[in-house]
């Protein structure tokens, strides 16, 4: 076999090594962003507004409504039920819950707002407008994030499975497996229905996934690093929340002990 001689390697290597480095950094960029390696797409998004929001609020759940926000803290002895203005962040009605309970998700279906506990294995649920509390209900689960379709409550439970409650009963009527093209996706946690699809924060991500609930098919992902300086990073906890206007289309975000609540428009890869 012919010897290769210096120059000739030097050359092929010239000639084919800044290929094999695009092909390296490509695949660094692959694994880098969520969502990118399975063929799902990827939204990243544009910062529209920012709000204030408290500091010491545990964020569980996150709902807008009839221009204010609706907000569902955690931590023993700290849990709460709010009503706050949005411009403002300042808190305008507030329940909270007894010390022995950790608040969860929640949601508002018809005239009545319905919040979970972690591990309890009991919800409640408060008349909207007094919060006065009208009912208590139990479920098998822990309770991690709450939402609804019109017909159906949607619950996660920290795992890879979405729980359908009849919204009267609150009985379970169904379950739904969540997956990428790389398997089940755990560690579901907020949800907010938007526009047939369910949106769902991945605890101790950036990520949001876009659930179709006809399938438990993760369709998209949302990439929303970068939404805080490190600084502000650095004394908050993970992003959870997520609140979506009906009426006219805007999205919010937020997260837990986050100084901001940040209202963002999705960019659609390519």
């Amino acid at each position: 076999m012919r010897e290769l001689s210096q120059a000739t390697v030097v050359n092929w290597l010239i000639d084919h090594g800044i290929r094999i480095l695009v092909i390296v950094a490509v695949g660094v960029l692959v694994a880098l962003v969520p969502g990118c390696s399975d063929g799902i797409p990827v939204y990243t998004y544009n910062i529209t507004s920012i709000y204030p929001h408290d500091r010491d609020a545990f964020t569980q759940g996150l709902v807008f409504e009839d221009g204010v926000l609706y907000e569902g803290t955690g931590l023993y002895g700290n849990s709460t039920l709010r009503r706050v203005e949005l411009e403002t962040g300042d808190i305008l009605q507030i329940r909270e819950l007894s010390a022995q309970f950790f608040g969860e998700g929640i949601t508002i279906y018809e005239n009545k707002i319905i919040q979970l506990t972690w591990q309890s294995n009991i919800g409640f649920v408060y008349d909207k407008n007094s919060f006065e509390l009208l009912q208590e209900f139990n479920y098998s689960t822990e309770g991690w994030g709450i939402t609804h379709d019109g017909e159906r409550l949607i619950m996660s439970d920290g795992t890879a499975t979405l729980h359908f409650l009849d919204p009267q009963t609150f009985k379970e009527i169904g379950q739904l497996s969540i997956r990428d093209d790389d398997g089940p996706v755990d560690q579901l946690n907020e949800l907010e229905y938007v526009q047939g699809e369910i949106y769902a924060n991945v605890w101790q991500t950036d990520r949001i996934a876009i659930i179709a609930p006809e399938t438990g098919q993760v369709v998209g992902w949302i990439d929303l690093r970068g939404l805080l300086t490190a600084e502000e990073r650095s004394q908050s906890d993970v992003l959870n929340g997520i609140a979506y206007d009906a009426e006219t289309g805007r999205l919010f975000v937020t997260g837990k002990l986050w100084p901001k609540l940040f209202e963002i428009r999705l960019i659609s890869p390519g």
